[in-house]
């Protein structure tokens, strides 16, 4: 009898029980400050700079280069976005430390090699290196604390550390590449001629060459100090000696030896730009967005668009929810493919347009509310521009549908099997999120030199794989020709939302093509279905696979639907109605970190996704 109440009792608490944890992972709360990035000991580096008294840029600076020592999806030599919101100001800052083109990277040269796209890895992949300069802008421009203080976590680590099982399984599952490139060899292939020549979980990797870059940088902000020169200029020492002095010399050195084009005046000539990001408003929240260098204005062309319909009556993951996101998405995205590029480069792109709500407005009435559209193309957003202004590449945009995506030669074998289709569609980066009590807010999505990357001399440093995001024929996207010194036109999108004036959420994901789709979805969840931070990132997603990939082979698959596998049944039916052929996996929202901020409660809510290693420290 006594075991019978028992159960009972267990069954009637079991809803109780279910309610009380409806997430994988809690919530981190904080109401001093929270740091969030993609590894556990990334976050507890940007912890340690915390209790040191740092601000949200110093921890963030210090997770970005712990991230890239440990090649989270990213290494020294890779790029760096980021969105920064100053409380001095109240204003939101853009951070554009995306590399460029180096001397000789033509459409001419890479077609001559018989490639439809510059390669997915090697060094003929690179763009200039702009982790670095980012990350010394970021602390020198918004930071407290010295280079020395903020890159300790990063060279202890660099000393050596625990190798994670994913990043150790990478190294091995890419030895055959890795093979190809000697300094790349040398550092990760730590047990070579064995059956295993990668490292083995848990073991300590040590990186010594890295290590002495990193030490040769703080020596040349120790120098400069000692000579007089203040906080900020000494860490602008460190910059000049990456990118015009010893540490750049032997980077350009190691580069050209395996191939690679960068020139040491590509490394001078290169800057960071601090900019003024976009913005769009979806029901009265700011949403703010880097330009056009990379994909983020689609995640508010969307918003703009879904404006026009009540999401909410339709319904969470509803069929009519999914089909009208999912149109939504793709007519942002065709934009995206055919009018974004390098601002600071012409043609000039017509963002104004292409952010009007008008505009946006005219698509929509374009939407086919029955089934999939497989042709949805750009629009045309001169109209909506400025008064006179005319598309200047209007036989381009008419014949844009029809143009089919360039194939590698079949006895291309190299470039076909660099980066499989689903690789290239989901290829990595990292996210960082941090906050303070002081009110500055950082969200970064930092990327390139992913593993296997291509080492470049005895720097220790990885360069980036970005290039290959350049299109080689003007008829795929005029605005985003390879061209020296000119940035691709990345994926990489870290996003900030501002409500009533004060910051609401701050939001990033890992994922190439998918992360304004997950972003977009993340900032639904929250705003229109009121989940907290936390189930908003471990919430069911769908994603399209219908846009242009920015990686590999670049291809499309217009209709290609992924779902969660809890996807009702009746649903599933009714979107092959519509025209989808769908997919499902057990997670589909791709590894989202955010933080909301709780004005009534005084706190913060931080989200790390359940996908993978990402990790949040609050307090």
């Amino acid at each position: 009898m006594k075991r019978i109440s028992y159960l009972l009792v267990l069954l009637l608490g079991l809803p109780l029980l279910l309610a009380a944890q409806q997430t994988q992972k809690p919530v981190i709360q904080g109401r001093h400050w929270v740091a969030i990035t993609g590894k556990p000991l990334g976050a507890t580096a940007g912890s340690a700079i915390f209790q040191k008294g740092g601000n949200a840029v110093d921890a963030a600076c210090a997770m970005l280069a712990a991230t890239a020592t440990m090649w989270d999806k990213l290494s020294w030599g890779g790029e760096t976005q980021a969105l920064i919101y100053n409380p001095k100001t109240k204003k939101v800052i853009g951070i554009n430390a995306l590399g460029v083109a180096p001397t000789g990277a033509t459409p001419e040269f890479f077609k001559e090699k018989g490639r439809p796209y510059p390669p997915a890895n090697g060094p003929l992949a690179a763009v200039t290196p702009g982790t670095p300069g980012g990350l010394f802008t970021m602390l020198a421009e918004y930071g407290t604390m010295s280079l020395k203080e903020v890159l300790a976590p990063a060279m202890e680590m660099a000393a050596g550390y625990p190798m994670e099982i994913y990043n150790a399984d990478e190294i091995e599952k890419n030895k055959a590449l890795i093979k190809r490139w000697p300094y790349s060899k040398k550092i990760f292939l730590t047990h070579p001629r064995q059956k295993r020549e990668g490292p083995h979980p848990g073991e300590i990797f040590v990186q010594k060459d890295l290590l002495a870059t990193l030490k040769k940088l703080v020596a040349a902000e120790q120098k400069a100090k000692f000579a007089g020169k203040d906080r900020e200029a000494a860490i602008y020492a460190a910059y000049d000696r990456f990118y015009r002095g010893d540490i750049a010399e032997e980077f350009v050195r190691g580069a050209q030896e395996q191939g690679g084009l960068i020139t040491m005046e590509d490394l001078d000539t290169w800057k960071v730009h601090i900019e003024e990001p976009v913005m769009t408003t979806y029901k009265g929240i700011e949403v703010y967005k880097l330009t056009h260098w990379v994909q983020g204005p689609v995640l508010l062309q969307a918003l703009n668009l879904l404006e026009n319909v009540d999401l909410k009556a339709m319904g969470y993951n509803s069929t009519e929810y999914i089909h009208t996101l999912y149109q939504a998405m793709n007519m942002a995205f065709a934009d995206r493919d055919f009018y974004y590029g390098d601002p600071y480069f012409p043609p000039e792109e017509p963002i104004q347009g292409l952010l009007s709500k008008e505009y946006a407005k005219k698509r929509w009435e374009a939407m086919n509310a029955e089934k999939n559209d497989p042709n949805i193309g750009p629009g045309d957003p001169y109209p909506f521009e400025g008064e006179g202004m005319k598309n200047p590449f209007v036989d381009l945009l008419q014949n844009w549908g029809k143009a089919s995506l360039s194939r590698p030669r079949l006895d291309d074998t190299r470039f076909a099997q660099e980066m499989s289709d689903e690789e290239a569609f989901y290829i990595g980066t990292t996210s960082i999120q941090a906050v303070d009590k002081e009110g500055w807010v950082v969200s970064i999505t930092p990327s390139g030199g992913w593993v296997p990357a291509c080492i470049a001399g005895k720097t220790g440093v990885g360069m980036s794989q970005r290039m290959q995001s350049f299109v080689l024929d003007e008829k795929q996207n005029p605005f985003n020709v390879l061209a020296p010194g000119k940035r691709p036109r990345a994926t990489l999108t870290p996003s900030l939302a501002l409500k009533d004036g004060k910051p609401y959420l701050s939001f990033a994901v890992q994922g190439g093509d998918s992360q304004d789709q997950n972003l977009l979805q993340y900032f639904l969840n929250i705003v229109e279905f009121g989940m907290n931070a936390q189930e908003a990132a471990e919430a069911a997603n769908i994603n399209s696979f219908q846009m242009r990939s920015s990686f590999g082979k670049h291809l499309s698959e217009p209709g290609k639907l992924l779902l969660h596998d809890t996807t009702p049944e009746e649903t599933r039916k009714a979107l092959m109605e519509k025209g989808y052929q769908l997919d499902f996996a057990p997670r589909t929202s791709g590894p989202i970190n955010g933080i909301f901020f709780d004005w009534k409660n005084g706190t913060f809510w931080g989200s790390a996704s359940n996908y993978g290693d990402d990790y949040g420290i609050g307090w």
